[in-house]
């Protein structure tokens, strides 16, 4: 399932140039994917962290910077899931100009379910895999 969350670029977000600096896309998709806990698992990322003690490092990223992007546009980050495995989950992303088809940036991210407490990977609790959903499942060797 895709999902969108809309940001307004700010002004601490660009550089000298005028356009954002590129470390902010990768926090754009950080936004989009605590909303997607939000608004379509159903879980506050905030919850997640200090409830449940999980959180999801990112362990691989890729990202393709297509277009510029200004101070002040408005731009939707679309993610899915693309795989989730036994510890992991693969985010595709897409940051898009509101209104408009073609991508600014394309980033591929694999994080990694772990506990907090011992900062060891884990596999996914019962719980959040039904909420995650088993479309994308693929079983991860074992290690």
């Amino acid at each position: 399932m895709k999902h969108r969350t809309r940001l307004k670029v700010r002004f601490g977000d660009v550089d000298l140039a005028g356009i954002v600096y590129f470390p902010r896309f990768l926090h754009y998709c950080h936004v989009g994917m605590e909303d997607y806990f939000s608004e379509v698992l159903s879980v506050d990322y905030d919850d997640l962290l200090l409830e449940h003690r999980l959180a999801f490092p990112t362990v691989h990223i890729e990202i393709d910077f297509l277009h510029p992007l200004k101070y002040g546009e408005e731009v939707e980050i679309e993610m899915e899931i693309k795989k989730i495995g036994r510890t992991s989950v693969e985010w595709n992303y897409g940051i898009f100009r509101v209104g408009e088809a073609e991508a600014l940036a394309r980033s591929r991210q694999i994080t990694v379910c772990t506990d907090l407490d011992s900062f060891e990977k884990q596999v996914f609790p019962d719980w959040l895999r039904r909420r995650l959903g088993s479309d994308h499942a693929v079983q991860e060797p074992a290690s």
